[in-house]
């Protein structure tokens, strides 16, 4: 139940020297054309302030412009005692910025024939012929009944969150016990069964609507990461290892950290009963925080349960930003991200049942989208493909501007989200 609450909580919510560390492909630069490094630098004093306040205990921070990193450093401390300053090659708890790898893969998998958008899903994962969604369900013992599905979950359902799987730790309530019946609430960063086992037991959990009718953030990563290993015949680990991390040169990102990198983990923050801010370690919530140390038991959650480096994550969105390729490696190419960055909810956005319902606040293909209707909401251009990560991470990708942040923190629950608003005003306050 601790962990429950965290999650609810989370739900309802929802760092200084320059690095030495760059790979050579994307040098420290002093100056960009058209960035002013004076303005950028006033985020130094915008973290510093947050930091000291106590609302984010520190982290890392990098953005690059025009392929060069502009901007890499360090704040904070990783305890409450202050013994131990954050460095830039610590590594985070990614949470649901796994789910970046994992839509790549899937789209790899896209542009090679090997499986199709608008795919049935039980083509790959058989347990899913028997999809069916909620009818009835009595308070008094979790008993539900259920109705048949109008059309089978599709791979693009899972991709945009519109498949009707949810998170049941996201929705107290019915849905929520629910999942608990169906042994499915525990899903997201780590179990002890395997991911084909995991996604058997997903498809089990009657669906929250039909699907295709609207959005609702779920496990549906966790279902993709399962196809993956189908299709490719290779556990979910092996793949993203065999094709973004070794073509990348990502070396201190993957599912469980070995024993040598464990004192790389940085610690989380969370907040007791009385709303203090404590070290997760000094807690129950401290023991499901420990996911990363654990040993590998063939389970890989696609949606949740990675851990790395802020510089690996970054150079993996660069090569994104550079339309599939860095290094002279290619993982994507540029007509599928073309496809990946597309509006797939326009018709559910305009029913008011969509991912918001804000104009041009919209959704993708595994990524938040902001089309040119939503420059209005922030400095964001037309184009931005963005996300985060449960234990308070981000990142976005501006193609426009030829710009890519990382931002790793880890408090949870987060509450003051205008850290970030603040930020990135900065960030683009900076451009020239």
């Amino acid at each position: 139940m601790f962990f429950l609450l965290f999650f609810s909580i989370f739900l309802s919510s929802l760092l200084a020297q320059d690095s030495a560390f760059n790979p050579p492909q994307m040098p420290k630069v002093q100056n960009v054309s058209g960035i002013s490094i004076e303005k950028l630098n006033l985020l130094d004093q915008h973290i510093d302030t947050f930091v000291n306040q106590g609302h984010v205990p520190g982290g890392v921070f990098i953005i690059a412009r025009k392929g060069e990193i502009i901007y890499n450093k360090s704040f904070g401390y990783q305890t409450l005692a202050k013994k131990k300053k954050y460095q830039q090659d610590d590594i985070f708890r990614l949470a649901s910025m796994t789910k970046a790898f994992t839509t790549v893969s899937i789209m790899q998998l896209y542009e090679q024939g090997k499986l199709g958008l608008d795919d049935p899903i039980f083509y790959y994962i058989p347990a899913f012929k028997q999809s069916a969604v909620l009818d009835q369900f009595n308070e008094a013992d979790s008993s539900f009944t259920t109705k048949p599905i109008r059309r089978p979950i599709t791979i693009r359902h899972l991709l945009t969150h519109t498949s009707g799987i949810t998170y049941g730790v996201f929705n107290p309530g019915k849905i929520q016990a629910v999942y608990e019946k169906m042994g499915a609430n525990d899903f997201g960063l780590s179990a002890d069964v395997t991911t084909e086992q995991m996604a058997d037991q997903i498809a089990k959990v009657p669906l929250i609507f039909q699907p295709g009718e609207k959005y609702m953030y779920g496990l549906n990563m966790e279902v993709l990461g399962r196809i993956v290993e189908v299709v490719s015949r290779k556990k979910l680990n092996q793949y993203f290892k065999e094709n973004i991390m070794v073509p990348l040169g990502i070396e201190d990102t993957g599912f469980y950290l070995p024993k040598s990198k464990h004192d790389r983990l940085v610690a989380v923050y969370t907040y007791n009963e009385k709303g203090k801010v404590v070290m997760a370690a000094d807690t129950e919530f401290g023991k499901i925080v420990q996911f990363p140390k654990k040993s590998d038991n063939n389970h890989y959650a696609g949606g949740g349960g990675m851990s790395g480096t802020a510089m690996d994550y970054m150079i993996f969105i660069q090569a994104l930003l550079n339309e599939g390729e860095y290094g002279g490696k290619r993982i994507l190419s540029r007509k599928t991200i073309e496809v990946m960055t597309s509006d797939q909810l326009i018709l559910l956005n305009e029913k008011g049942t969509g991912y918001s319902n804000i104009p041009g606040i919209t959704f993708g293909l595994g990524f938040a989208l902001k089309t040119k209707e939503g420059t209005a909401h922030d400095h964001k251009s037309a184009g931005t493909y963005e996300w985060g990560g449960y234990f308070n991470t981000k990142f976005f990708i501006d193609p426009e501007e030829d710009l890519v942040f990382v931002g790793m923190t880890q408090i949870v629950p987060f509450r003051r989200n205008d850290f970030w608003d603040k930020m990135y005003a900065i960030i683009y306050g900076s451009l020239e």
